[in-house]
């Protein structure tokens, strides 16, 4: 959440010619819900469900994926990404994620939580994050982000 990967992603893959596919947009398109109404009308086991579902076509070969801040907690979803993909952890520290989110409605693990509350999920998240095949500094325009991200997946 507010690592930028949506941007960075878009970019890869419009540089690379590649297929795009963010999974919290798939999530919408296949429930016809934002993100806030399906946590409001099935919380957060509804959402992490449709993800979960979603993932596997999101996986298509050759193609740049964003994914959601909290599907890779999932053991089966990690296991699945990391089996076939180029992981990369886009690497930020808390302060610039808090100032990017906070700006942002529609955050439903972000509204109304105290910027303490935030940082535990981010903590509680990023040993998984850490386990990825590579990490970029994040914490950078995301065009110099996206330029690293290519070269380590043409790598």
């Amino acid at each position: 959440m507010g690592s930028g990967k949506s941007v960075v992603g878009a970019l890869v893959a419009q540089r690379t010619n590649s297929p795009f596919h963010d999974l919290d947009l798939m999530v919408e398109a296949d429930s016809g819900m934002t993100i806030p109404e399906i946590f409001a009308s099935g919380g957060e086991p509804a959402f992490r469900a449709l993800e979960t579902r979603l993932l596997p076509s999101a996986l298509e070969p050759g193609s740049v994926v964003a994914l959601g801040g909290g599907s890779l907690i999932d053991d089966a979803n990690w296991a699945a990404v990391s089996r076939d993909s180029t992981t990369v952890y886009l690497e930020v520290p808390f302060q610039t994620i808090w100032e990017r989110i906070r700006k942002l409605a529609g955050r439903p693990l972000a509204s109304g939580r105290s910027r303490r509350d935030v940082e535990s999920l981010f903590e509680t998240r990023r040993a998984r994050y850490e386990k990825a095949m590579h990490r970029v500094n994040g914490d950078r325009p995301p065009v110099v982000v996206a330029d690293e991200v290519i070269k380590l997946w043409s790598a």
